[in-house]
């Protein structure tokens, strides 16, 4: 099928690229919204792939990249529509964030009157996200942290379950919706869609790209935009359906016995904290047997704050 997206008209066996307005800097340049659309010569689900929600979180930028030089519309059933930069201003600004400091993945649907975010969430909606029948996300950790390469998904959705599967992360986290997120929004129109989460914001993570790339390409296989062949993985992934953050009970400097993706025993020793002078420290242990799925990159912690993040293992 032949789709209009961004003033351009992309035929079956066409990759082009657009690029969508978005808004004016105060300088008066233009910002645009880059999309790539790659249509297939036969007729198939339509997925899209999305990262820089968050501007400063780079690795699905990379994932996305290596994906399209990866796929032939020739050899194509269905359609790509890839979205690798969705917040232009926070991404050249390297900030998680709009201008206004308003968060994109909290401002959907949208609205084309609202502020900048809701009317980025919109377009994005109304140009991509309604033209298709499937979506990935990519994401990193917030800065100063890092994330073991996960999916988080709604797992008890047939269609969700079945990609998440196929994408074979080492996690699949069943996670709820969060309200203004892209992923309640997509799910409220019937689509199913995956999160993405890896690495960390303002680097490239190899790992997590090389996850990324292989769990979008498993995917696709998986509904049949393409062929490829699926060897069973060596570590299914491991489910979850909670997890929980192991916080500061005191501020300090901390020193991590643990690394990204370890299990650890219910009591077992997870951290130091300690002063700058050598005169008092505590011991912080697991709560509960579980996997470290996140970490603080940032030794100096203040009471409160978010040091391990844990998914919960049950028997």
């Amino acid at each position: 099928m032949t789709i209009e997206i961004g003033g351009i008209t992309v035929a079956p066996g066409e990759r082009k690229r657009t690029e969508i307005p978005v808004a004016r800097l105060p300088t008066q340049t233009l910002l645009s919204l880059p999309v790539t659309v790659v249509n297939g010569i036969e007729a198939g689900p339509r997925l899209w792939l999305s990262a820089a929600i968050h501007g400063d979180e780079i690795n699905g930028v990379e994932i996305i990249r290596q994906v399209l030089e990866r796929i032939d519309p020739s050899q194509l059933q269905g359609m790509l529509i890839a979205v690798p930069i969705v917040n232009v201003f926070g991404f050249i600004g390297q900030s998680r964030y709009l201008p206004d400091r308003r968060d994109l993945n909290r401002s959907f649907p949208g609205s084309p009157r609202g502020s900048l975010a809701s009317r980025l969430a919109d377009l994005f909606m109304t140009e991509v996200v309604s033209r298709c029948t499937h979506g990935i996300d990519l994401h990193t950790a917030a800065e100063h942290r890092t994330n073991l390469p996960q999916i988080r998904a709604n797992l008890d959705e047939p269609e969700t379950y079945r990609c998440a599967k196929a994408f074979d992360a080492p996690l699949l986290m069943h996670a709820t919706m969060r309200d203004g997120s892209l992923r309640q929004a997509a799910t409220g129109r019937g689509i199913p869609m995956l999160l993405y989460e890896g690495g960390e914001a303002l680097r490239f993570g190899q790992d997590a790209i090389a996850i990324g790339i292989a769990g979008i390409l498993r995917v696709m296989a998986v509904l049949g935009m393409i062929q490829l062949e699926l060897p069973e993985p060596l570590h299914p992934s491991l489910e979850v359906r909670e997890s929980k953050w192991v916080r500061a009970a005191r501020g300090g400097i901390l020193h991590l016995n643990v690394m990204l993706g370890q299990r650890v025993a219910y009591k077992q020793l997870l951290c130091v904290i300690s002063d700058a002078f050598g005169e008092k420290s505590i011991k912080i242990y697991a709560p509960f047997d579980g996997l470290v799925i996140g970490h603080t990159q940032n030794p100096l912690v203040n009471q409160g704050d978010g040091m391990l993040h844990l998914a919960v293992l049950s028997d």
